[in-house]
Protein backbone atom coordinates (compact mmCIF):
# COMPACT_ATOMS: atom_id res chain seq x y z
CA UNK A 1 0.00 0.00 0.00
CA UNK A 2 2.57 2.61 0.92
CA UNK A 3 4.25 1.82 -2.47
CA UNK A 4 1.15 2.31 -4.51
CA UNK A 5 1.30 6.10 -2.15
CA UNK A 6 4.69 6.25 -3.64
CA UNK A 7 3.62 6.01 -6.96
CA UNK A 8 0.91 7.76 -6.94
CA UNK A 9 3.18 10.49 -5.53
CA UNK A 10 5.61 10.30 -7.88
CA UNK A 11 3.01 9.83 -11.22
CA UNK A 12 1.33 13.13 -10.13
CA UNK A 13 5.15 15.11 -9.82
CA UNK A 14 5.43 14.08 -13.49
CA UNK A 15 2.51 15.49 -14.50
CA UNK A 16 2.93 18.45 -12.83
CA UNK A 17 6.29 18.94 -13.95
CA UNK A 18 4.99 18.29 -17.72
CA UNK A 19 1.88 20.64 -17.13
CA UNK A 20 4.68 23.67 -15.57
CA UNK A 21 6.66 22.80 -19.16
CA UNK A 22 3.51 22.82 -21.12
CA UNK A 23 2.77 26.79 -19.39
CA UNK A 24 6.54 27.93 -19.73
CA UNK A 25 6.40 26.58 -23.32
CA UNK A 26 2.95 28.39 -24.13
CA UNK A 27 3.78 31.69 -22.41
CA UNK A 28 7.17 31.46 -24.52
CA UNK A 29 5.42 31.27 -27.80
CA UNK A 30 3.39 34.05 -26.90
CA UNK A 31 6.26 35.98 -25.87
CA UNK A 32 7.61 35.80 -29.32
CA UNK A 33 4.58 35.86 -30.94
CA UNK A 34 4.53 39.36 -28.68
CA UNK A 35 7.46 40.42 -29.54
CA UNK A 36 7.19 39.54 -33.70
CA UNK A 37 3.91 41.77 -33.60
CA UNK A 38 5.56 44.64 -32.12
CA UNK A 39 8.58 44.23 -34.96
CA UNK A 40 6.24 43.96 -37.76
CA UNK A 41 4.02 47.12 -36.45
CA UNK A 42 7.89 48.74 -36.20
CA UNK A 43 8.54 48.23 -39.40
CA UNK A 44 5.37 48.36 -41.64
CA UNK A 45 5.05 52.13 -40.04
CA UNK A 46 8.87 53.21 -40.87
CA UNK A 47 8.46 51.59 -44.52
CA UNK A 48 5.33 53.72 -44.79
CA UNK A 49 7.04 57.07 -43.58
CA UNK A 50 9.99 56.07 -45.56
CA UNK A 51 8.03 55.46 -48.74
CA UNK A 52 5.76 58.74 -48.40
CA UNK A 53 7.31 61.71 -46.43
CA UNK A 54 10.65 61.70 -49.25
CA UNK A 55 12.16 64.26 -46.53
CA UNK A 56 8.74 66.40 -46.19
CA UNK A 57 7.19 67.57 -43.39
CA UNK A 58 3.51 65.94 -43.12
CA UNK A 59 1.52 68.55 -40.56
CA UNK A 60 -1.76 66.51 -39.08
CA UNK A 61 -2.56 69.40 -36.40
CA UNK A 62 -1.25 72.10 -33.79
CA UNK A 63 0.87 69.10 -31.61
CA UNK A 64 1.38 66.46 -34.40
CA UNK A 65 3.75 66.17 -37.15
CA UNK A 66 5.63 63.49 -39.41
CA UNK A 67 8.99 64.65 -39.76
CA UNK A 68 11.33 62.55 -40.68
CA UNK A 69 14.35 62.59 -39.01
CA UNK A 70 17.78 59.80 -38.99
CA UNK A 71 18.88 58.96 -35.40
CA UNK A 72 22.61 57.98 -34.76
CA UNK A 73 21.93 57.52 -31.76
CA UNK A 74 20.14 55.85 -29.29
CA UNK A 75 16.91 56.79 -27.50
CA UNK A 76 16.53 60.58 -28.33
CA UNK A 77 19.38 60.83 -30.02
CA UNK A 78 21.39 60.44 -26.93
CA UNK A 79 25.04 59.58 -27.86
CA UNK A 80 24.87 60.98 -31.17
CA UNK A 81 27.91 60.83 -33.26
CA UNK A 82 29.74 60.61 -36.91
CA UNK A 83 32.19 58.57 -35.64
CA UNK A 84 31.79 54.53 -36.70
CA UNK A 85 33.67 53.29 -33.92
CA UNK A 86 31.06 55.11 -31.42
CA UNK A 87 28.45 53.86 -33.74
CA UNK A 88 29.31 50.45 -33.71
CA UNK A 89 30.30 50.28 -30.16
CA UNK A 90 26.63 51.24 -29.91
CA UNK A 91 25.36 49.07 -32.05
CA UNK A 92 27.12 46.06 -30.15
CA UNK A 93 26.14 47.09 -26.85
CA UNK A 94 22.41 47.58 -28.24
CA UNK A 95 22.72 43.83 -29.43
CA UNK A 96 24.18 42.36 -26.44
CA UNK A 97 21.72 44.00 -24.76
CA UNK A 98 18.38 42.75 -26.38
CA UNK A 99 19.87 38.92 -26.18
CA UNK A 100 20.17 39.72 -22.25
CA UNK A 101 16.56 40.46 -22.42
CA UNK A 102 16.00 37.82 -23.97
CA UNK A 103 17.58 35.41 -21.61
CA UNK A 104 16.10 37.47 -19.00
CA UNK A 105 12.56 37.29 -20.35
CA UNK A 106 12.41 33.59 -20.31
CA UNK A 107 12.95 33.09 -16.55
CA UNK A 108 10.40 35.84 -16.07
CA UNK A 109 6.65 35.28 -15.11
CA UNK A 110 4.14 35.90 -17.07
CA UNK A 111 3.42 39.74 -16.60
CA UNK A 112 7.08 40.30 -17.07
CA UNK A 113 7.60 38.37 -20.11
CA UNK A 114 4.89 40.23 -21.47
CA UNK A 115 6.79 43.40 -20.54
CA UNK A 116 9.67 42.18 -21.76
CA UNK A 117 8.29 41.31 -25.68
CA UNK A 118 7.39 44.96 -25.92
CA UNK A 119 10.64 46.30 -25.53
CA UNK A 120 12.71 43.79 -26.98
CA UNK A 121 9.99 43.76 -30.55
CA UNK A 122 10.81 47.66 -30.37
CA UNK A 123 14.55 47.37 -29.41
CA UNK A 124 14.42 44.87 -32.56
CA UNK A 125 13.01 47.11 -35.08
CA UNK A 126 15.65 49.63 -34.32
CA UNK A 127 18.80 47.43 -34.38
CA UNK A 128 17.55 46.58 -37.58
CA UNK A 129 17.49 50.31 -38.60
CA UNK A 130 20.83 50.57 -37.18
CA UNK A 131 22.04 47.40 -39.07
CA UNK A 132 20.47 48.09 -42.35
CA UNK A 133 20.15 51.67 -42.65
CA UNK A 134 23.22 52.86 -40.10
CA UNK A 135 21.16 55.06 -38.47
CA UNK A 136 17.05 54.21 -36.72
CA UNK A 137 14.35 56.51 -38.60
CA UNK A 138 12.00 59.05 -36.36
CA UNK A 139 9.45 60.17 -37.27
CA UNK A 140 6.33 61.14 -35.14
CA UNK A 141 7.11 64.90 -33.91
CA UNK A 142 5.19 65.87 -30.91
CA UNK A 143 5.32 69.77 -29.90
CA UNK A 144 3.55 72.83 -28.49
CA UNK A 145 4.36 75.85 -29.60
CA UNK A 146 8.15 76.83 -30.11
CA UNK A 147 8.32 73.52 -27.45
CA UNK A 148 9.06 69.82 -29.91
CA UNK A 149 9.50 67.05 -27.75
CA UNK A 150 12.06 64.36 -29.27
CA UNK A 151 11.23 62.90 -32.52
CA UNK A 152 10.37 59.38 -32.04
CA UNK A 153 9.02 56.10 -33.77
CA UNK A 154 6.97 53.00 -33.07
CA UNK A 155 9.67 51.06 -31.61
CA UNK A 156 10.10 54.11 -28.93
CA UNK A 157 6.30 54.11 -28.09
CA UNK A 158 6.78 50.18 -27.46
CA UNK A 159 9.94 50.51 -25.54
CA UNK A 160 8.72 53.41 -23.70
CA UNK A 161 5.33 51.75 -22.78
CA UNK A 162 7.66 48.70 -21.54
CA UNK A 163 9.71 50.52 -19.29
CA UNK A 164 6.62 53.01 -17.80
CA UNK A 165 5.20 49.33 -16.47
CA UNK A 166 8.32 47.93 -14.86
CA UNK A 167 8.67 51.47 -12.78
CA UNK A 168 4.54 50.77 -12.09
CA UNK A 169 5.19 47.26 -11.09
CA UNK A 170 8.42 48.35 -8.63
CA UNK A 171 6.43 50.98 -6.98
CA UNK A 172 2.92 49.76 -6.61
CA UNK A 173 3.08 45.88 -6.86
CA UNK A 174 4.50 44.11 -4.66
CA UNK A 175 6.15 40.45 -5.33
CA UNK A 176 4.37 37.22 -3.15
Amino acid sequence: MLENFRNKMRSLSKSKHIMNKVIFLKENILMFFLIILVFFLDRYSKNFMLSNLNENLIYINDFINFDLVWNTGIGFGFLSSSSSLIYNTISIIVGIIIVALIYISLKSDKFDKTVFSLIIGGALGNFYDRIFFNAVPDFIDIYYGNFHWFTFNIADIFITIGVICFIIKGFFIKDK
